[in-house]
């Protein structure tokens, strides 16, 4: 019998419901394990994470028994129910419905790993947005803009 062999290499972004900036400083570590871990338990593999305050980028090869969209529904909801446990934020933490996904070759692991782990250097030149819709431009993803994320200005 043939295996299957594959090379997905996906980078995902995604946002803090109504874009807060829930994420704090004092547990960014801690929850970026918990969704290694997550990541980890539906056998792929992480290259880089950063939670910024109000949204995160996860940068993962994906193995062929789950779905990009299948993975995003268990990081966000297993991650959800983790800080909400821990009850780090006043009331109830949520993502935000829906993701961006984002496919790249092998050949571009490292620039991809470095411009996530510079999140916060990233963002004192752009903001959120404009780095949402540059991704979604570079990558020539279709989109309404009804449809984006909630924009905090």
């Amino acid at each position: 019998m043939a295996n299957t062999y594959t090379q997905l290499y996906v980078q995902f972004v995604f946002s803090v419901k109504g874009r807060a900036n829930f994420i704090m400083e004092s547990f960014r570590d801690e929850l970026e394990k918990v969704i290694c871990g997550i990541v980890s338990n539906h056998k792929c593999k992480t290259y880089a994470l950063y939670c910024n305050p109000d949204h995160t980028h996860l940068f993962v090869s994906i193995h062929p028994n789950i779905s990009p969209s299948k993975l995003m529904e268990q990081v966000k909801s297993d991650s959800s129910t983790w800080l909400n446990d821990k009850k780090y934020i006043p009331g109830k933490f949520a993502w935000q419905e829906g993701f961006g996904a984002f496919t790249y070759s092998k050949s571009q692991i490292d620039r991809v790993v470095n411009y996530i782990l510079n999140q916060p250097e990233h963002h004192k030149k752009q903001s959120f947005k404009d780095e949402y819709l540059s991704l979604l431009d570079k990558f020539g993803v279709e989109y309404d803009p009804k449809y984006l994320f909630e924009w905090c200005n």
